[in-house]
């Protein structure tokens, strides 16, 4: 490695403010610290983090850094090839591209007045599919942008598919160039770039015989289309003047699972691969028994709520292999889900129990009344139900919430009701160490049992099932009980 030193500012090129240094890292061994500001990469202004990879990757480069001081350093670094040289900053610096759609299913068109701004911002980026695993419908693309996601190997992406028929498409998401779907996963395809698609299902509209068509289009491109996962549409009390649509009721979910269940046999022969899986939701609603686990295969739409159930299951199980059984002193706790996570989550708890002596775990489903009875899943309860609804309950001495309740790195509820205020029904509120997936209220500052993943991953959830129109999630890679 070496260096030298421009001794005039860069003022026509103000580069991007470094947020953090990573620890034993390269940029660390450089000397380059948190607020310095990285200019260029072997002479390329750095836009976004998808630049920095692509520039980033080879294994020489020229790094231009404007330190504190105002002086600026060219940094000459040798490194292995595709070795990260530890700077950290916004992924995204200019603003987040929102969507220009109007789907007739979108969530956030159903979204009361009177909620916190950055809940109606509709993003539909690229970069933020790529980073956050965020869903695209691809329909605010230019030919430069594609180019772009081929020549920076923008890879997996994540496609909000819904139906390849073009003039359905066009309906569904009320979008001229949505029919152009099947030619950009032509050209993604052609450049190498791995794309799992969502299908957002609604009765009447894209169902049946359309679904069967839209999966056979898909499966077409595979393996460069690895999976497509199937979620049924989410609908709130808050629908006036918007598309009529219908909700899956035990008969229309059942009759989609016995169609997908063909499908699945189908692609497992051909392809290898189930290739298309159901959302945990399908089977709660037709009170159907959910797949078994390793018919999740590698569990690739985590995303979509598909195969949460079992994945969350089975780290139960192995982590109470591992305890074997335990006698505690008597002790109450408590769990918050939606209506739909209760009914396994009280069989789990139940396990647990038996292999802890004294513990008694209830299980709180909230009703949602903020958006209606169609809404059961838990990463849509506000901290208003939740306080109308446990006011006059025994909770014990511990509350577990899921942390897909709560905006990120925020202690805030949907409807902007803080833990704090939700605390004070019953308790005192109390944020565990970081990395928990789980956050608590406690009246004592004990943990029975907490759920955490390490190394952190994104998107995380701990109380299944969650669909695609909920807030974003992460699978966990482990159940620990801890006994204090």
């Amino acid at each position: 490695m070496g260096l030298y030193v421009r001794e005039e500012n860069n003022l026509g090129n103000p580069g991007v403010e470094i947020l953090e240094v990573r620890p034993s890292s390269i940029a660390e061994e450089l000397g380059i610290k948190k607020g310095d500001r990285l200019i260029s990469i072997n002479g390329a202004r750095i836009k976004d983090i998808l630049e920095y990879k692509y520039l980033t990757a080879d294994e020489f480069l020229e790094v231009e850094i404007e330190h504190g001081n105002g002086e600026i350093w060219i940094y000459e670094v040798e490194k292995e090839y595709d070795e990260d040289i530890g700077i950290i900053f916004e992924g995204i610096i200019d603003k987040p591209k929102s969507c220009h759609n109007k789907c007739i299913f979108c969530f956030i068109d159903q979204l009361p007045s009177g909620m916190r701004e950055t809940l109606y911002f509709k993003d539909d980026d690229t970069r933020l599919s790529f980073l956050q695993g965020n869903f695209v419908t691809l329909t605010n693309l230019s030919e430069r942008e594609i180019d772009r996601i081929i020549k920076y190997h923008i890879s997996p992406i994540n496609v909000s598919v819904h139906t390849t028929d073009p003039g359905l498409r066009r309906k569904m998401l009320n979008n001229k160039n949505a029919g152009k779907l099947m030619d950009y996963l032509e050209r993604l395809k052609e450049g190498k770039i791995e794309v799992k698609a969502q299908i957002v299902l609604c009765p009447g509209v894209n169902d049946g015989e359309n679904l069967l068509k839209t999966l056979e289009d898909l499966a077409g491109l595979h393996p460069q289309v690895s999976c497509a996962a199937v979620v049924p549409v989410g609908i709130t009390k808050y629908r006036q003047g918007l598309y009529e649509l219908a909700e899956y009721d035990g008969t229309s979910a059942a009759s989609v699972i016995r169609m997908v269940r063909k499908a699945q046999d189908k692609y497992l022969s051909e392809l290898n691969t189930r290739f298309v899986f159901l959302s945990d939701e399908f089977f709660l609603i037709s009170g159907e028994e959910l797949p078994g686990y390793d018919e999740y295969e590698e569990f690739t739409q985590l995303e979509n709520g598909v195969g949460l159930i079992a994945l969350f299951n089975r780290e139960v199980e192995e982590s109470l292999k591992k305890l074997g059984r335990y006698n505690k002193k008597t002790r109450l706790i408590s769990v918050i889900t939606g209506e739909y996570a209760a009914p396994d989550l009280k069989m789990t708890a139940s396990k647990i129990e038996s292999c802890i002596e004294g513990l008694k775990i209830s299980i709180f489903p909230i009703n949602n009344d903020f958006f209606g009875p169609g809404v059961k899943v838990a990463g849509l309860l506000t901290g208003k139900d939740i306080m109308d609804q446990l006011k006059d309950k025994n909770v014990g001495s511990d509350i577990f919430i899921p942390d897909c309740m709560l905006k990120k790195d925020e202690k805030i509820f949907l409807d902007d009701v803080t833990v704090e205020a939700v605390s004070y029904t019953h308790l005192r509120a109390h944020e565990t160490v970081l990395d928990l997936v789980c956050r608590l209220l406690l009246e004592k500052k004990k943990t029975i049992f907490h759920l955490y993943h390490n190394p952190p991953i994104s998107h995380t959830l701990i109380i299944p099932p969650h669909s695609s129109h909920t807030p974003s999630i992460t699978h966990m890679t482990h159940f620990t009980i801890i006994l204090t």
